[in-house]
């Protein structure tokens, strides 16, 4: 269950963390609460966390280390 929270920040964080969700694609009620579950005693099962989230689906399935090796040495040499 969500629930709302007010919290007073200065308006030159508040806009600076608006841009950083914004470059990061994501909503700033995401990229709040992604730093809540950061915090010590809180637990986040990894498949719910936001960038493994995002990455879901990027690789195929049949995806190996020699596959991510090899792109890896033809990209940076």
């Amino acid at each position: 269950m969500d629930t709302k929270l007010t919290v007073r920040v200065p308006k030159r964080i508040l806009e600076s963390a608006k841009q950083y969700a914004a470059s990061q694609n994501i909503t700033l009620t995401s990229l709040i609460s992604a730093f809540l579950q950061s915090l010590p005693g809180e637990q986040q099962p990894m498949q719910d966390a936001p960038i493994v989230q995002r990455l879901s689906g990027v690789l195929s399935s049949d995806a190996s280390i020699e596959d991510y090796k090899k792109h890896r040495d033809e990209k940076y040499g």
